[in-house]
């Protein structure tokens, strides 16, 4: 290999370094948007906006589904109604069992029914191992459950694993090709 094809190799494999230690957009609910916001959950005529963080584990990422690991985790519902300012919201967190007959007996985090005139909500809970979970948000006779896993990988895992994979591959791929025409 002569002088010049080293170089090369060397500043492409610089460049594919770099690439792979760039700063990734995280899989966050998705811009400012509302029409396209993900991250949103209603109860009965009611939106709130849903962002969870968890500020010592993966304190760049925001979620709005599966937790990525255990641990510290703050969730933060913002009402997107301004009705619900005037109403009592209860919040709570639950294991996925399959049965809901003894919410107290699943419970791992309850707050209890209040007004919250701000708009906002905070549940701050310390994931102690990973597991499936179920939210439950009570307004009036209205209760919206969304499911989620913490800590066991989910969905956003599976993606930032499938595109490390494909961009090392292309990487791979593009210097081999580049290898060969060299020669």
């Amino acid at each position: 290999m002569t002088a010049l094809a080293a170089l090369r190799f060397a500043a492409l494999a610089l460049a594919a370094a770099l690439a792979l230690a760039a700063p990734r957009a995280a899989f966050a609910h998705g811009g400012v948007s509302l029409e396209k916001d993900i991250c949103k959950l209603r109860v009965g005529p009611y939106m709130m906006h849903f962002t969870g963080y968890q500020p010592f584990t993966a304190p760049e990422l925001e979620f709005c589904e599966d937790i990525p690991a255990t641990g510290k985790t703050i969730i933060v519902l913002d009402f997107l109604d301004q009705k619900l300012r005037d109403l009592p919201v209860d919040a709570r967190i639950i294991r996925d069992t399959g049965d809901e007959s003894n919410l107290d007996g699943a419970t791992v985090f309850h707050l209890a029914l209040a007004v919250y005139a701000k708009g906002t909500m905070v549940l701050e809970h310390t994931f102690e191992e990973p597991g499936r979970f179920v939210g439950l948000v009570t307004v009036g006779d209205y209760v919206s459950r969304f499911p989620f896993a913490v800590g066991t990988g989910g969905r956003r895992a599976m993606m930032q694993y499938l595109t490390y994979a494909a961009v090392a591959l292309a990487v791979g791929g593009g210097l081999y090709a580049y290898s060969s025409r060299i020669r």
